[in-house]
């Protein structure tokens, strides 16, 4: 019995930061893998193209259609744990809060995440999410195998054994090889990690940068802009015992402060723009240190509630320093108004085609803007600065880059077309973005 469930064309989709809206020809919420393979062959029959969206915290239209939309909730199932391999394998829609918890109560981890965990399993690795680390960072880069339903409605099984070359490029494919129905990551047994936050002055975080990666397991700053502040936060595994952040103090700085105050901060700057400078200062300055020891996803991730936009750029790691102290410079003598910190964070090299850090170890450096506010003067000067240090731009955030530069930016990029011209001669899994950044 089909239970595939399907809206009309009247049901729009909308990211979560509002940047990209899409109004699909139907909308299908598939239960089992052979559901959503009868669904994509019937799309190929009748023109249509196929994107799955998981939660929407992508910034660009990766997963944009006007065809047929998979939401891939129904795709989840239980989690399963084996220990003997040490992976864990999950549904391609199952949240990675889900994951983590699971893993958790089972007495595993992953061994690095990214800073917010609402995301799809499927939509996480799809675009390169990552964290930062100076052996570990990406979440793609932790997959072992996964499973992909392509343009014919085949369900390809991809691993380093089989199907290898389809599963070098899928570990991030952007949805353009086919839809992920699960994935399986390597993990570790449960570890604890101690948090070290310390406000820090900007030339000092930026003359010891190379020594604050390497003297680090995980390490990552922001700056606020208009100031010489910056607020470090250093990472490191610890035997314990756990020492987390009181439940009042936690909630005060990652609720009260993190959110609902920078909310009401963020909304003033948007009405009088003239006043960021000032508010940036009083944020900066009322920074704390504060150390605790907790589980490593508690650490790695925090709530993320004031919706913004973003852009953020892969640097060769020897560009950070100068590319930072330049975007300084460049908003400095401009008359921007800035109201988000900038991000700066690390990812050793890997093997991944389309990952930012292919090849060559990476600095990430973001820029963010309150949704609302004016973004693209911004963007557009840090991306200047970016492409000009062979910038690589995340696929699930803001930017302008093509094909011509990205297949130059790329060494690998050549590799992953192939793939997916074998796989989706067709471009049943095609859409506008994908055309811009992979070619038609």
């Amino acid at each position: 019995m089909n239970s595939t469930r399907t809206t009309g064309g009247t049901t729009s989709w909308r990211n979560w930061a509002g940047t990209v809206t899409a109004h699909p020809v139907r909308t299908v919420t598939p239960a089992t893998v052979e559901e959503l393979a009868a669904q994509v062959r019937r799309a190929a029959a009748e023109g249509l193209t196929v994107k799955a969206v998981g939660t929407g915290h992508s910034f660009t239209a990766a997963a944009a259609t006007d065809g047929v939309l998979v939401r891939p909730e129904r795709l989840i199932g239980p989690v399963r744990l084996d220990r003997a391999a040490r992976t864990v394998t999950a549904g391609a829609g199952t949240p990675l809060k889900v994951l983590n918890r699971a893993l958790d109560a089972a007495g595993w981890s992953l061994t690095n995440m990214g800073d917010i965990m609402e995301q799809t399993v499927a939509g996480a690795v799809s675009t390169g999410t990552h964290g930062t680390g100076r052996s570990s960072a990406s979440v793609a880069a932790q997959i072992t195998a996964l499973d992909l339903v392509t343009a014919d409605g085949s369900l390809l099984h991809c691993s380093a054994r089989e199907n290898p070359e389809v599963f070098a490029a899928a570990r991030i494919g952007l949805g353009a090889l086919g839809v992920i129905t699960s994935v399986t990551f390597a993990v570790e047994p449960r570890f604890l990690l101690t948090a070290r936050e310390e406000p820090m002055p900007f030339d000092r975080v930026v003359g010891d940068f190379h020594q604050l990666v390497w003297g680090n397991e995980h390490f990552e700053f922001y700056w606020f802009p208009h100031t010489e502040h910056c607020n470090t936060k250093r990472n490191n595994r610890s035997p314990g015992p756990a020492d987390p952040l009181p439940r009042v103090r936690g909630w005060v700085d990652d609720e009260l402060l993190s959110n609902a105050v920078f909310q009401a901060a963020c909304s003033l700057g948007r009405a009088a723009p003239a006043a960021v400078p000032a508010i940036a200062r009083v944020a900066g300055r009322a920074l704390s240190a504060r150390v605790y020891t907790d589980t490593a996803y508690r650490v790695f991730t925090s709530p993320r509630r004031v919706r913004f936009v973003e852009m953020e750029y892969a640097l060769p790691r020897e560009a950070a320093v100068p590319a930072l102290r330049e975007l300084k410079a460049m908003v400095e003598r401009s008359d921007l108004r800035i109201g988000f910190p900038v991000e700066v964070r690390v990812a050793p090299a890997d093997d991944i085609p389309l990952s930012t850090a292919c090849g060559r170890e990476a600095v990430y450096i973001a820029v963010h803007q309150y949704r609302g506010a004016p973004y693209r003067e911004y963007f557009g000067a840090v991306e200047r600065i970016m492409t000009a240090h062979q910038g690589r731009p995340h696929w699930g955030k803001l930017h302008t880059r093509d094909a011509e530069y990205l297949s130059a930016a790329y060494p690998r990029f050549a590799e992953f077309t192939a793939v997916r011209d074998r796989l989706d001669p067709d471009r049943v899994f095609g859409n506008a973005y994908l055309g811009r950044v992979l070619g038609a």
